[in-house]
């Protein structure tokens, strides 16, 4: 017997990793006949299986108000605390009228239940799950612990209760191990850990004639080697190690090309950046305007190219990230058959490493011998396709939608009491 599913968060729209993942969820809970609907602030879902709710949204500029006001201080004034619950009861009712509206029987909440990026919702979330007893699957991508900014904070209060709330009601998730671990020591609550996952079963097509426009659309030559960096521009993705990569293989060929745009967080490191390309002599390229989500021209008649068609025409992707949740980009370099380049940050040593994946890493800094690594990759086309295809075997087996499946069934039978899913 089907399930109707609520997914609820800020924002389900775009390729942040909430809106994709959850997405994947629902791919393969709608393959068992589980129905999926959806909650946010901001929606790119199917418009009669969405109930967009503007306030629900973290860069509401009501919820801005509140959070320029409970981080970076440690008291809060009464109408911030007012401001907060008035909100958060506008915000449950809004949940009720859902729940009422799609008939939901679980809901999915995706990270407004660990990050506090939106407080009020956190709290309604929270209000709401322990008034109804409603199944409650808690999938949690990043903890207000694992971010500097929301360490000094006014509301430690809220979140001991509401970030995440311990309930029966509620099964959680967590993306890694790390955060597995911390949430049992710190909450005292178990976990089913879900890996981020790429259908592994589907291989991509190959690329086609209008992928094979890419390199032509950003002036680069047939002989060209494109270093692809499948991340936004912002300190923690370490694009410096990037730069200097290419700056010690001395190769003028060799071109750094960035996908995605800063954001609210990454001005003044994109200058930073430029200027160090332009030092060293690297032809640096960020492409954001030429990749988009679907395929298309823009206004200018210019084609832009979805980050699939990026990943076909790549030759080397590098990830020399400082902190990740858990490693999308580094997912779809797998999935890409693209030998990759990874700054060894936490969640990889814990969680991908040891599995035996066929990668060339670094510690913090470049060395003479990672240097060397990328030039046998680049140079050997046998090792490197050795070296690709046994990366893709071994994501069958760890991070596909078989595995996603299977421990969607588990969480499934554990809300509900259901012995098939």
């Amino acid at each position: 017997m089907g399930r109707r599913i609520g997914f609820v968060s800020t924002r389900f729209a775009g390729t942040d990793g909430v809106s994709l993942e959850s997405a994947k969820w629902a791919q393969v809970l709608w393959h068992y006949e589980h129905f999926s609907f959806w909650y946010g602030g901001r929606l790119d879902r199917d418009p009669n299986a969405s109930m967009v709710v503007p306030e629900a949204c973290f860069a509401h500029p009501d919820n801005v108000w509140i959070n320029q006001r409970v981080f970076g201080r440690s008291t809060r004034t009464p109408e911030v605390t007012r401001r907060i619950y008035e909100q958060s009861e506008h915000l449950k009712n809004t949940l009720y009228e859902f729940v009422k509206r799609f008939e939901i029987d679980i809901l999915i909440v995706e990270n407004a239940l660990c990050i506090p990026m939106h407080v009020p919702l956190g709290v309604a979330l929270t209000h709401f799950i322990t008034e109804t007893g409603i199944p409650t699957i808690a999938h949690h991508h990043d903890f207000y612990w694992e971010r500097t900014r929301f360490s000094v904070n006014a509301i430690n209060d809220i979140l001991d209760m509401a970030f995440p709330p311990t309930s029966t009601a509620i099964q959680h998730v967590t993306i890694n191990t790390l955060a597995q671990e911390q949430l049992a020591m710190r909450k005292g609550d178990s976990s089913i850990l879900i890996p981020n996952v790429l259908d592994f079963e589907q291989p991509p097509p190959d690329p086609d004639a209008y992928a094979d426009e890419f390199r032509r659309d950003l002036g680069l030559a047939p002989d060209d080697i494109i270093f692809l960096q499948p991340t936004r521009v912002v300190p923690r993705k370490g694009i410096e190690h990037s730069i200097g990569l290419i700056t010690r293989l001395g190769d003028p060929r060799c071109k750094l090309i960035v996908t995605h745009q800063s954001g609210d967080e990454g001005g003044e490191y994109l200058q930073d950046l430029q200027e160090m390309a332009e030092q060293e002599g690297v032809d640096l390229r960020f492409v954001y305007t030429h990749v988009a989500e679907a395929r298309s021209v823009d206004a200018d008649g210019r084609r832009c190219y979805t980050l699939a068609d990026a990943y076909s025409q790549a030759d080397f992707i590098t990830y020399p990230s400082l902190y990740e949740g858990f490693g999308n980009a580094l997912l779809e370099a797998f999935y890409y058959r693209k030998p990759v380049l990874v700054n060894r940050y936490a969640i990889f040593v814990s969680d991908i490493e040891p599995k035996g994946f066929r990668t060339i890493t670094m510690d913090g800094f470049l060395t003479r011998d990672v240097v060397q690594q990328v030039r046998h990759v680049i140079a050997d086309p046998d090792f490197r396709r050795e070296m690709v295809d046994y990366n893709y075997e071994l994501c069958k087996a760890f991070f596909s939608y078989t595995v996603l499946r299977r421990r969607l069934r588990v969480l499934i039978t554990n809300i509900t009491g259901m012995e098939n899913l």
